[in-house]
C-alpha cells in the first residue's frame, strides 16, 4: 500500500514536471514565431511583426468588405456624396506614398445614420458612415478622417494586431496547461482569464498607439495632397461633441479620448509644418 502510494507520488511529480516543460515549449514557440515575423515598414520605417503578407491582407479586407458595409446598412444611395467620399480619397492616395503601395483602395459611404463611426479593413477597403459624414462641414475634415484610415492601412495595423492575438492565445494556452490541478479543475479556467484579461489590455494599448500613428500619418497625408491639417483637430471636436454619455478612462479604451488626440496631432502638424501653416492649404 505504501509503495503504490509512492508510486503514485512520482507518477504526479512527473507529470507536472511534464505539464510545465509543455507548457515552457508552448510559450518559446509563440515567442519565436512571433519575433521571426518581424518586418520594416516602408511607410512608417518602423520595425513590426506581422503574421500576414500584404497578399494575405488584400484578400481579408476583400473577402471581409461585403459583411462589413452590410452591417452599417450598406453603401449609401446618394451619388453626389458617394462621389465626394470617392474623389477625396483617391485624391490623397494620387498626392502621397500611400497611392504607392501594393494595397487595393476603395472608399465607400455606408447608409447607416446612427453610428459614428470610419473605419478601414486590412488591404484598403474604407468606410465612412453617413452619421459621420454628415457632420463633417468642409472637404478637409473628410480628408482627415480619410487620411487617417489610409494610414492604419499603410501601418499595417491590423496584420500586427492579427500576430499579436496568436502571441497572446499561445501563452494563454500555455497557462492554462501549467495552472491545470486535476483536484482542482477550476485553476485552469482562472488562470485562463487572468491571461485573456492581460492579453487584453495590452491590445488596447497597442490599438491607442495605432490610433495616434494614425493620426500622425494623416497629417502627413493631408499636408502632402494640399489639405489644411489643422481641420483633423477640427474632426476630434465634432466627435467629442458627438459623444453620448461618460466616456471610460483613456486606459480601458481602445480609442484615446478626442481631446486628448488633438494635443498629438498638434504636435505632428509641428513637425510637419515647423514654420507654420502656409496659407492657401484646402479647408
Amino acid at each position: 500500500m505504501i509503495s503504490s502510494r509512492r508510486r503514485l507520488g512520482r507518477g504526479s511529480a512527473l507529470g507536472g514536471s511534464a505539464k510545465w516543460l509543455i507548457a515552457l515549449f508552448m510559450i518559446v514557440a509563440s515567442v519565436l514565431a512571433y519575433c521571426s515575423s518581424s518586418s520594416i515598414n516602408d511607410i512608417t520605417g518602423e520595425k513590426q511583426y506581422v503574421s500576414l503578407s500584404v497578399e494575405q491582407e488584400i484578400a481579408l479586407g476583400l473577402q471581409s468588405a461585403p459583411q462589413m458595409a452590410a452591417e452599417f446598412g450598406g453603401p449609401d444611395a446618394n451619388p453626389q456624396d458617394q462621389g465626394e467620399v470617392k474623389q477625396v480619397g483617391q485624391k490623397i492616395l494620387t498626392s502621397t506614398e500611400a497611392g504607392q503601395t501594393p494595397y487595393k483602395f476603395s472608399f465607400t459611404l455606408l447608409a447607416d445614420d446612427q453610428t459614428i463611426n470610419a473605419f478601414a479593413l486590412p488591404g484598403g477597403p474604407v468606410f465612412i458612415t453617413s452619421a459621420l459624414y454628415d457632420r463633417l462641414q468642409t472637404e478637409g475634415q473628410l480628408a482627415g478622417v480619410l487620411g487617417h484610415e489610409i494610414g492604419h492601412v499603410v501601418a499595417r495595423h491590423s496584420a500586427e494586431h492579427i500576430a499579436k492575438q496568436k502571441l497572446t492565445q499561445g501563452i494563454a494556452g500555455a497557462a492554462v496547461i501549467a495552472a491545470y490541478d486535476p483536484e482542482h479543475p477550476n485553476s485552469s479556467q482562472q488562470a485562463a482569464a487572468v491571461t485573456a484579461m492581460i492579453g487584453q489590455v495590452i491590445n488596447m494599448k497597442y490599438g491607442r498607439e495605432d490610433e495616434l500613428e494614425s493620426d500622425r500619418l494623416g497629417v502627413r497625408f493631408m499636408a502632402d495632397a494640399g489639405y489644411d491639417p489643422r481641420s483633423m483637430i477640427d474632426v476630434m471636436k465634432i466627435l467629442a461633441e458627438s459623444s453620448e454619455g461618460p466616456r471610460p478612462p483613456e486606459f480601458f479604451s481602445t480609442h484615446p479620448n478626442p481631446e486628448n488626440r488633438i494635443a498629438a496631432i498638434e504636435t505632428a502638424i509641428d513637425a510637419e509644418f515647423p514654420n507654420g501653416v502656409p496659407d492657401g492649404l484646402i479647408k
